[in-house]
């Protein structure tokens, strides 16, 4: 039962973070107006908001224009709850609820920074003020872990920016802040491991097949949040597997 109520949960966020993620960046309240159609501009009903089976149901396409619906919508809402799912699955109490704020995050950052090539700086000090209260009185860490995180996740981002002159974003630098207060030290440097080198091997294959040069910039939140994701499920048999080898 927990694990069903974390999947609808999640598909309603997913809903949620779908308006976060068209309106930000557009600087739009997420709020108000109630939702739209882009195309024609008509609010929408309930039965026009259902996660994943309203898209399903009008066959990706509006009730009253016909204007086309894109498939990101009912792709991020399945996302979202299989996440929430997983973390379900696996974790519990005020560490599950961190790291359920997290995934959102990581989700919203993921995609505005592949669609616009930026990180909102609203969505990121939201996360870090969010997640700086629950530590306060909740930490899952030592909360010195928790400080640690911010420096083993931003700093060398911050000294990488300043090695290559602008080669790494301010958004990048305070994505990784914000996943290792929530992370810590350990998994924060995993994860921005695994984000380095899952970029590195999609940009070599980029260029391999033409579609990319050396001079060419890739955005790189995306893969700092998927290498979040893989670190918080499996970072810490990832590190002992790399540490076993010394």
């Amino acid at each position: 039962m927990i694990a069903l109520f974390a999947f609808i949960f999640g598909l309603v966020i997913g809903s949620f973070l779908n308006v976060v993620i068209y309106r930000v960046p557009r600087g739009q309240s997420i709020a108000f107006p109630p939702s739209h159609c882009p195309g024609c501009d008509t609010h929408l009903k309930p039965m026009d908001l259902v996660p994943v089976f309203s898209w399903l149901f009008l066959k990706g396409r509006c009730r009253h224009c016909g204007a086309g619906i894109s498939i990101r919508y009912p792709l991020i809402e399945l996302f979202t709850a299989l996440i929430f799912l997983l973390l379900s699955l696996n974790f519990w109490g005020w560490q599950l609820i961190s790291l359920l704020i997290l995934s959102s995050v990581l989700i919203v950052a993921a995609v505005i920074d592949y669609e616009h090539g930026i990180i909102p700086n609203k969505l990121l000090l939201t996360g870090f003020i969010i997640g700086l209260i629950i530590f306060l009185f909740r930490p899952v860490l030592p909360l010195s872990q928790h400080l640690l995180g911010v420096l083993a996740g931003g700093l060398p981002l911050l000294l990488l920016a300043a090695l290559s002159r602008g080669g790494m974003g301010g958004g990048d630098i305070k994505l990784a802040a914000v996943m290792g207060l929530y992370l810590g030290p350990k998994l924060m440097l995993t994860a921005l491991f695994l984000g380095s080198l899952l970029a590195g091997l999609t940009g070599i294959v980029f260029m391999l097949a033409g579609k990319k040069t050396r001079k060419d910039t890739m955005v790189f939140g995306p893969f700092l949040a998927l290498g979040a994701v893989v670190s918080i499920f499996w970072g810490r048999e990832i590190l002992f597997w790399y540490l076993s080898m010394f």
